[in-house]
């Protein structure tokens, strides 16, 4: 239980799989699409077949089409999204922000505070809750399952854009464009410290071994996965900063790790340290202001701002952009004019 705890609320997890194998040297000739089936647990045939469509499936490095016959020493990669939980996901209806949406995706601007996906301790209420009733008219889509595909997630108490696959195709199509690092996304946060300039933070991304909770950052490939953020700064409240982050890679908590493993934890992000004072005065009117902010924005100062992405059937690259959400722009607007009467006085 204490993965479902851990992983629950998440910046992005890998929701795909990596797989390399290798053709048996007594392996008879047999078609890709039948040899993985028998390989790769609870994969249907039409499941591979639209993988091999998408480019996700390559034989000695280069794409093949299903019909291909594997022989002895043919090494097979694999990309390819997570098969569904067993579970049954109830359908409630609970208001979506529908940004976009077509036969084969849509992109949901999701509040802070709502689940993506039920789990440890949120079974309903969740964004998926959601897009079960809000797709349960619909027609049955091959391999969709009655239910919409997440392609990644963003945690809890972030807010913004989110892809959802709506078909099979679409979602190892998506899927395929994630792991090779091609989906263009920002994000924009509030952080602690006046940040000088713009930068970049890499490193090993890993669970900490004092919180299983949390996550640090490691320069031993061996304690996690690489990541890479670039960081702009937008503007300067003197104790906090304004940056977009523009993510190379989508890690678990991966900006929120970064930035505090540079000494500038977002604001009022609890789980990262974020939610005292850590740069500015001692004085009482300073505390109470910080702690009115912090009543403004009761969660880490963190939204998914925007998408962009090669459409599965269009073949052309879309590009979302949302808004800030109000409790953001008003602990933005709340800074500047403390700023602004600081330097009067």
């Amino acid at each position: 239980m204490l993965d479902e705890e851990v992983f629950q609320d998440q910046e992005e997890q890998d929701l795909f799989e990596h797989l390399r194998l290798v053709v048996d040297k007594g392996q008879s000739l047999l078609r890709l699409d039948k040899f993985l089936m028998h390989r790769i647990e609870n994969a249907s045939r039409n499941r591979i077949q639209n993988a091999v469509e998408a480019g996700s499936v390559l034989v000695n490095e280069k794409p093949i089409k299903s019909s291909y016959k594997v022989k002895p020493g043919d090494v097979i990669s694999v990309v390819l999204p997570h098969p569904p939980r067993d579970t049954e996901v109830y359908p409630e209806n609970i208001p979506l922000d529908i940004v976009y949406e077509d036969d084969d995706l849509l992109v949901v601007n999701k509040p802070a505070g709502m689940v993506v996906h039920p789990g440890y301790n949120n079974y309903t209420g969740t964004l998926v809750n959601g897009l079960v009733y809000h797709f349960q008219q619909l027609p049955q889509l091959p391999g969709n399952e009655g239910r919409p595909g997440l392609v990644h997630r963003i945690d809890k108490d972030t807010s913004g854009l989110l892809l959802i696959s709506k078909n099979e195709r679409s979602m190892a199509y998506l899927a395929k464009q994630f792991f090779d690092h091609t989906i263009a996304r920002k994000y924009i946060a509030l952080a602690w410290g006046d940040i000088s300039e713009d930068g970049t933070v890499t490193g090993y991304i890993g669970r900490s071994l004092r919180d299983r909770k949390i996550m640090d950052v490691y320069d031993d490939e061996s304690k996690g996965k690489w990541s890479v953020t670039h960081y702009k700064v937008l503007e300067r409240f003197g104790y906090v900063t304004l940056i977009e982050c523009q993510l190379e890679t989508g890690r678990t908590h991966q900006i929120r790790a970064h930035m505090k493993h540079i000494g500038h934890p977002l604001f009022n992000d609890a789980t990262y340290g974020g939610d005292k004072i850590l740069k500015g005065t001692v004085f009482s009117k300073y505390r109470q202001f910080v702690d009115n902010c912090f009543a403004i924005i009761t969660r880490q100062a963190l939204h998914a701002l925007s998408l962009g992405f090669k459409h599965p059937s269009k073949k052309e690259f879309i590009h979302f952009e949302s808004e800030l959400p109000a409790d953001f722009q008003a602990v933005i607007k709340k800074w500047r004019n403390y700023i602004t009467v600081n330097k009067a006085e």
